[in-house]
């Protein structure tokens, strides 16, 4: 396949096992992936799934036991010295732990990366600057990492990682170590990134919040495999393995505590998955006017989704059998998806 058929990223029938003396334990089992240049994929997954070793294979950190991964045409895999080292300046990393120097300035910490390419250390300190107003610290440069907040050194990360330019970013577990609103920014960073730049993201995460407003694509990993793959909408609207519905419902919910699905029994118990319009459509009372049932609602919520509204309604819906059955019938046609809640 040419590069210019190719995606930016792509994972050919990947497989890594380590050997763990008589034994070997094995982190990917045959990963196809394929993502293209300018978006935000996710990939997301319990811990052990695999998803940190493959974000590793992109720059070279760690190398597949067999199949290829390539970047820009290029199997990183088979690159060493020189070449590897040239390939890797190509690729940012933002990392769970920023992985700072505490005792450094903070613009010392952002140069390093071209310091180290043999950058002088005024053109280097210059593009420092440049990337630490860019993610809003411009007034930090002097500062040591150490007396940074943790939402702050993380952006010291990601202006570090953009330092030289890079194609693609790669962010493991970026924000598993910050507080919600403080994740919330750096979500916003990072599309700005992607927005301003065009740059291709690869983010890891064990978190679907993170996956709802950053990623444009998502695939659901367990057992070192891709279990599940598509637009992060279409997982969250139909989720087909169990793991994404276990992903989604953090995010979600999808059932009813057991002690009220006990109390209003599962006849005519429904749940409604909505999307864009069809959160505006005044169902219930068309159903109550129109029909002429009864319908208590126990649960309704919405949520964005990649510039889509997602909404969901538990109702319960009860009169003559024939009423029930239009009802039904009725809402099928006017919303995403319809199912029975049951115990």
């Amino acid at each position: 396949m040419s590069a210019d058929s190719a995606g930016l990223i792509e994972f050919d029938d990947v497989a890594k096992t380590y050997p763990r003396g008589a034994a070997e334990t094995v982190a990917l089992r045959g990963v196809r992936l394929r993502v293209e240049p300018g978006r935000v994929f996710g990939v997301i997954g319990y811990s052990g799934a695999g998803k940190s070793t493959l974000i590793r294979m992109v720059n070279g950190i760690e190398r597949p036991t067999s199949g290829r991964v390539l970047v820009d045409g290029i199997d990183i895999g088979g690159l060493r010295g020189r070449p590897l080292r040239d390939a890797q300046k190509r690729t940012g990393m933002i990392f769970q732990q920023f992985n700072l120097l505490e005792t450094v300035s903070v613009r010392d910490n952002v140069a390093m990366p071209l310091r180290l390419d043999g950058v002088s250390r005024a053109a280097a300190r210059a593009r420092a600057d440049e990337v630490l107003e860019f993610v809003g610290l411009s007034d930090k440069g002097d500062r040591h990492a150490a007396e940074l907040s943790g939402g702050q050194k993380q952006r010291v990360g990601i202006a570090r990682s953009l330092a030289r330019n890079p194609r693609v970013l790669l962010a493991d577990e970026a924000t598993s170590a910050l507080d919600p609103t403080t994740t919330a920014q750096i979500i916003e960073l990072l599309r700005s990134i992607n927005r301003e730049y065009g740059t291709t993201i690869l983010v890891v995460t064990h978190e679907m919040d993170v996956i709802k407003d950053l990623a444009d694509e998502v695939a659901v990993m367990a057992d070192g495999r891709v279990v599940e793959q598509g637009t992060v909408l279409d997982t969250f609207v139909r989720p087909r393995t169990a793991i994404a519905r276990d992903f989604v419902t953090t995010v979600v919910p999808q059932g009813l505590p057991d002690r009220v699905l006990a109390h209003v029994g599962g006849e005519g118990l429904w749940r409604l998955l909505l999307v864009d319009d069809e959160v505006t459509q005044p169902l219930v009372s068309d159903l109550i006017t129109g029909i002429g049932v009864s319908v208590n609602m126990l649960h309704a919520d919405m949520t964005e989704i990649q510039e889509h509204t997602v909404g969901q309604m538990i109702i319960k819906v009860t009169g003559e059998a024939d009423r029930v059955a239009a009802a039904r019938a009725f809402l099928a046609e006017r919303v995403e998806h319809l199912e029975d809640v049951v115990r």
